[in-house]
């Protein structure tokens, strides 16, 4: 395996402050007070919610364990996620491949079809991810993770583009082709990482694409197929380039950022990481690629970002930290309308890419815990859920105004503050408590109001609020927990609102508070009209 080595950004330039929502009003004053300030007649369009069409999950095994189905629908239920990709949908585990004694192939798809049933059950469609290699169909013994994923290209392409054709056919038949016509059927994963998901070259990366690309348009030329699904935003324009000069379908563009300063995979967790300092890191990638295609032969390709986190490796205490929650928000609305979608890697630590973990909190990637506690980055997801499908007109940088049908008014807002310190790693940092610091008020300013009572709830996730990693350090950090310690932390993180009171609108229509607000703190006031 390849090591990557890390190496320290320079520092943020203070120009670049307001991009953390620091700064909204030019004052370099680390406590600057911000103003949000909307009127509910004003209306920006749409809320854009390409934040909750994707996410990730391990791999295709892992989602036949109750467990993880149960999980799953929880996060159905209060995040709302509408698709879900993951690796392994063709390795061994799922015993989708084999020859007999002559070289003939033998298909089965009873585990994919229990996987996927099971999705559709909870109305998730698949983000189809074809990988990795059946190992009777490989053309070596390369392998990744303890689940031993083949990484090897075919030894035969008519058999692999028959497997995929007889595949997507089996789809159809099962689920409908207006179903299938739903889904996204993405080739391969970071083949630019070889040693590592690939050890091809990029032009037999391309081959493969290719036939993968015509078996499933031979089933029906309607299905949308893409990739490169690469690592690190590579190989964008070189993958239209080639559907464009060889005339192979191509329906997106999917690749993968993540918010370190250097490398790409960590397949054991075992080397240290650094939050990228970039003001711009993981939306400026995405910014690029959008860049990248309208400057293309293909200016109007989907562009998927098929996995995104503060960090590829699956031992980062940065993704059991507070700060995660601030900074998914930060990334996601600096975005904007860059990206189709944006899928988090994972929903859950129920994940043994480095085999199964052995404590309750190791930095894993998922939202919840390997028990399904809720993480402070859970929340970042489920309080966009609550959002309204109208987005109001709003210059604050680090928040969001919407309202829905009903007249009801969302304000969720958040203080992104890098704080890590330098020739410090991830690792030394984020395993410790982390008390935060004040930043000053957001004054709230909500105009155009009908005149009446309103329940306003109050949500907030921070330090010590919703905030898991810390209580599990006041517990002294047991390696295993006992099943009323599950219950207390999943009972004094569930999400709840930490204030529930009554407003009266008067008929000048304006609500009106200043909130003291804390490093890292996201909160949401939902406005329900009485």
């Amino acid at each position: 395996m390849k090591k990557y080595l890390l190496i320290p950004i320079i520092l943020l330039s203070l120009s670049n402050v307001a991009l953390f929502g620091q700064d909204t009003n030019g004052k370099k004053s680390v406590a600057a007070d911000r103003t949000i300030k909307v009127d509910y007649n004003k209306s920006a369009g749409d809320m854009n919610a390409m934040f909750k069409e994707c996410i990730g999950a391990g791999r295709a095994n892992e989602g036949l364990r109750a467990d993880w189905q149960q999980q799953l629908a929880m996060v159905k239920k209060e995040c709302d996620f509408k698709y879900i990709r993951m690796h392994g949908l063709l390795t061994d585990d799922m015993a989708v491949y084999k020859e007999d004694n002559k070289g003939n192939p033998e298909y089965n798809y009873q585990y994919i079809d229990a996987l996927y049933d099971f999705l559709l059950s909870i109305k998730i469609k698949p983000f189809v991810e074809l990988g990795f290699m059946p190992s009777a169909l490989a053309s070596g013994t390369q392998t990744i993770f303890w689940w031993k994923g083949n990484v090897t290209p075919p030894k035969d392409y008519k058999k692999w583009e028959d497997l995929i054709r007889n595949l997507t056919q089996h789809f159809t038949e099962r689920y409908g082709a207006d179903e299938v016509k739903t889904w996204y059927f993405e080739v391969w994963n970071e083949p630019n990482l070889s040693p590592g998901f690939w050890t091809g070259t990029q032009e037999e990366y391309f081959k493969l694409y290719e036939y993968t690309a015509r078996a499933i348009k031979s089933v029906n030329p309607a299905y949308k197929v893409g990739g490169p699904a690469t690592a690190g935003a590579a190989w964008v324009p070189e993958t239209i380039e080639f559907a464009t000069k060889n005339n192979v379908p191509l329906d997106f563009i999917s690749t993968h950022a993540y918010g370190v300063g250097q490398g790409f995979l960590d397949e054991f967790g075992g080397s240290g990481t650094v939050l990228s300092k970039d003001a711009s890191s993981v939306s400026g990638e995405v910014i690029n690629s959008r860049k990248q295609i309208s400057s293309s032969a293909k200016p109007n390709l989907e562009l998927h970002y098929t996995e995104w986190s503060s960090s590829y490796t699956p031992a980062d205490p940065i993704h059991d930290s507070y700060h995660s929650a601030a900074y998914i928000l930060q990334k996601l609305k600096q975005v904007g309308n860059a990206a189709n979608s944006m899928s988090y890697w994972v929903f859950t630590d129920i994940f043994e890419e480095p085999g199964p973990r052995f404590t309750p909190f190791h930095g894993g990637f998922g939202l919840l815990n390997t028990q399904g506690i809720k993480k402070p980055a859970y929340f970042s997801y489920s309080f966009l859920n609550k959002l309204g499908e109208t987005e109001l007109q709003n210059t604050d940088t680090s928040s969001w105004v919407t309202k829905n049908a009903k007249g009801n008014v969302q304000v969720l807002f958040w203080d992104f503050t890098y704080t890590l310190p330098d020739a410090t790693n991830n690792q030394q940092y984020y395993i410790k408590d982390l008390p935060s610091k004040p930043k000053g008020s957001v004054k709230i300013e909500v105009a155009g109001l009908q005149k009446g009572n309103y329940k306003l709830e109050i949500y907030k996730v921070g330090y010590k609020v919703n905030d898991v990693f810390t209580d599990y350090l006041g517990m002294n950090k047991p390696n295993q927990l006992t099943k009323q310690q599950v219950n207390t932390l999943k009972e004094k993180n569930n999400g709840d609102p930490i204030s529930t009171e009554t407003v009266t609108i008067d008929a000048n229509g304006i609500y009106k508070k200043d909130f003291k607000i804390n490093e890292n703190d996201v909160l949401l006031l939902n406005f329900v009209k009485q």
